[in-house]
């Protein structure tokens, strides 16, 4: 099994820099939350394709030799990795196949059209997708950019980890977003090599925790059914490297309800102007609400996504977001 270091993170940051934003780390001043913690959010929202996944997407299409670039690329993704490899092979000039749930959003459908990639549809789940783009490769030989369970990935991902030390030297811990394990794994590594007393703490919806069942099993668990408004945390199970560094170098792992997540959308757009995706509000709804059991500490937190439904969206804006789902 291949391990991650911290090298193979730093090189990765040199060869996305340009293409890649250095996100901002944005102090939450206005919305301190629960139990004296004093909060930033790392703002991914912001990043090229608006999520994280643009930073493991472009480092592994660009390390493609010319013959692998001549092939062309496939994924599988629920959205944001999708449109982060059609963005990533656009740039790159590679011919990109993205393989999509049938109920994927209608918004990161287009959103990864737009960059000129083929769109397929497979099945609900991560492995419905993972299946049918698995055939397509047999039939036409393409070159796969996992979404999560590959080195490439996670050392683009970790690059994240990187900058949020360098913008906040004393951060006491890191709280991300757990689906396949791609960005936990990644900034974990990043984290414990250069502030290795700082937590590292992943979160969940109710709905989709495998990863918590897993981490608490010491082996991996699958999910036969995934029910939460996240649909970018819609994974049945992590990845395997990811599942080794998980238990190598996250702390705990902590699950939010559909309410906290809808409720953390609209506060992050009311108080920081800040728009985020439910899997975005993920990691800061534990925070603010009180689910991590942290206290009087300095967290970032990690806002991965910004590529929300408009209506989604606005229904978190109004008084009760969760009686507008209903």
């Amino acid at each position: 099994m291949t391990t991650v270091t911290i090298d193979d993170i730093r090189r990765a940051r040199e060869r996305i820099l340009g293409p890649i934003v250095q996100t901002p780390l944005l102090p939450a001043f206005a919305l301190q939350g629960a139990d004296d913690n004093a909060v930033w959010i790392k703002a991914e929202s912001l990043q090229r394709t608006g999520s994280f996944k643009a930073r493991g997407a472009y480092n592994a299409v660009a390390g493609l030799d010319p013959e692998q670039r001549r092939r062309g690329v496939i994924t599988y993704s629920s959205g944001n990795h999708g449109q982060a490899v059609a963005f990533a092979a656009h740039e790159l000039g590679v011919r990109a196949v993205v393989v999509m749930p049938e109920d994927a959003v209608p918004l990161k459908v287009e959103l990864t059209r737009q960059w000129g990639a083929e769109i397929q549809f497979a099945g609900h789940t991560s492995l419905d997708r993972q299946e049918r783009a698995m055939e397509l490769v047999q039939r036409h030989g393409y070159v796969v950019i996992p979404p999560f369970d590959d080195p490439r990935i996670i050392a683009g991902q970790g690059t994240a980890g990187i900058e949020i030390v360098e913008q906040l030297p004393d951060v006491d811990a890191v709280v991300v977003p757990v689906g396949g394990g791609g960005l936990i794994s990644g900034i974990a590594t990043a984290l414990k090599s250069l502030r290795p007393e700082a937590l590292v703490i992943g979160v969940e919806p109710e709905g989709a925790a495998d990863a918590r069942d897993s981490l608490a099993r010491g082996s991996l668990v699958t999910w036969d059914r995934i029910d939460t408004v996240a649909d970018g945390l819609r994974t049945s199970r992590v990845g395997e490297l990811n599942f080794a560094a998980i238990q190598r170098y996250v702390d705990s792992i902590v699950t939010v309800p559909e309410d906290a997540i809808l409720r953390t959308v609209g506060a992050l757009a009311r108080a920081m102007k800040i728009v985020v995706e439910p899997s975005g509000a993920v990691a800061p709804a534990a925070v603010l609400g009180g689910y991590t059991g942290l206290s009087k500490k300095r967290i970032a937190a990690v806002a991965s996504g910004g590529n929300v439904d408009p209506q989604r969206f606005v229904d978190c804006l109004k008084p009760d977001p969760v009686a507008a789902e209903a």
